[in-house]
C-alpha cells in the first residue's frame, strides 16, 4: 500500500502497518521523509510516535519521496493529500490529480486507487480520467479501480477512530 504522508496519510498508514500491512508513505518534501526515517514525527497524535518507530524498525512502514519506486510493489494506493479551498471556496483538487497523473505515468499492473482526501462528489471520475489519459499517452492499458474512503479522523483521537 502506498500513502502520501501528512496527518491523515501518516496516521492511516501507520495504523495499517500496525495491523501487519506493508505500507510505504510518500511525500514530496525530502526533509519530512528524512525526519520520519530518523524517528522525528511532524505531527502530534497520542501513541503515533511509538507505532511509527515499531513498524519502521520491523520493515512494515517505509518512507520515500518517489512514488514511482513503490508502485510495482503495491496493490492499493491511498491518496491522502490536502485539498485547500480554491478562490471559489471549492476543494482544490490539484494535489489529488497530480498524484493520479503520477500513478498513470508509472503504474504497470492493476491498482486500486482510494481517495482519502476531503473531495467533492465526482472526484473519482476525475481521477479515473486523469489516469486513463496518462495510460493512453504511454499506449498501455491496465485495469484499475477508484474508490473513496472519506476522511473522518479527529486530531488527538485519530488512532482510536481508525481502530473502530
Amino acid at each position: 500500500m502506498y500513502k502520501r504522508q501528512g496527518y491523515v496519510g501518516l496516521v492511516t498508514g501507520t495504523c495499517f502497518s500496525e495491523m501487519g500491512v506493508g505500507v510505504t508513505c510518500v511525500d514530496v518534501l525530502e526533509s519530512k521523509i528524512d525526519n520520519l526515517k530518523k524517528g522525528i514525527i511532524p505531527i502530534y497524535e497520542p501513541e503515533l510516535e511509538d507505532m511509527v518507530f515499531r513498524n519502521y524498525n520491523v520493515g512494515r512502514l517505509r518512507f520515500t519521496t518517489d512514488l514511482k519506486e513503490c508502485l510495482d510493489d503495491v496493490e492499493i494506493v491511498f491518496i491522502a493529500v490536502g485539498t485547500p479551498p480554491d478562490e471559489n471556496g471549492d476543494a482544490d483538487l490539484k494535489y489529488v490529480l497530480e498524484v493520479a497523473r503520477t500513478i498513470g505515468r508509472y503504474m504497470n499492473k492493476y491498482l486500486l486507487i482510494v481517495t482519502k482526501s476531503t473531495v467533492p462528489l465526482g472526484t473519482a471520475q476525475k481521477v479515473k480520467s486523469v489516469i486513463r489519459k496518462e495510460l493512453t499517452k504511454r499506449n498501455v492499458l491496465f485495469d484499475f479501480d477508484v474508490a473513496s474512503n472519506p476522511e473522518f479522523l479527529k486530531e488527538g483521537d485519530a488512532i482510536a477512530d481508525l481502530s473502530l
